[in-house]
Order: structure tokens, then sequence, then C-alpha cells
């Protein structure tokens, strides 16, 4: 599975040796948020989630490049579907989120 609409540009602002910075979002069913922050919490990189409620509920984090594998190999064992993942250039987050501010 690829998760990447653009690639990363090698000049980008948000880059480190682990790769570009992403806004990583995880579409979830409400009853099975619980389940999904255990299985985050497995991760080898410090997760601080920020979480929307709606119908569907998003889980919404940071995270390298490097470690978008990682991520999916959890959601995977733990029976989450994998187009529950979504990542986007971090960069390509701020200026839209910006833009809505204007």
């Amino acid at each position: 599975m690829s998760v990447w609409q653009n690639p990363a540009s090698p000049d980008s602002p948000l880059c480190t040796t682990e790769g570009e910075l992403l806004a990583v979002s995880i579409t979830v069913d409400p009853r099975r948020l619980e389940a999904l922050l255990e299985a985050l919490a497995l991760a080898q990189f410090p997760i601080n989630p920020e979480i929307r409620h709606g119908t569907q509920t998003v889980v919404e984090f940071p995270a390298y490049r490097d470690r978008i594998a990682e991520v999916e190999g959890i959601l995977e064992a733990s029976g989450f579907p994998p187009q529950s993942l979504h990542a986007a250039r971090m960069i390509e987050e701020i200026h839209a989120s910006a833009n809505r501010v204007q």
C-alpha cells in the first residue's frame, strides 16, 4: 500500500534523516478507538495523537516518512484496514491550514 499523494521534495524544510515530516490520519469507527490507541502505543516512536470525533473518529499525529511502514504494520497486525491510513506532507497541511484561516 502506498500512502503518498505527492513524492517528498528533497528541499523540504521539514526533512531529517528519517525522511520528511508527514501529517498522518487514521479513520476508525468510534467503537474501535480504544483498540487503535492501544495498538499505536506499540510504536517505537512517541505518538501524541489529536482525536476528532464525528460519524467516524479521526486520529491525527505527525510522523516521519521512515516510520510509516511501522504504523502500517501495527494497523495490519491489529486488524485495522490499510485504507484507514492517510499521510500527507506536513508542509502542505500547514499551508492549507493557513489558507483556511485567512
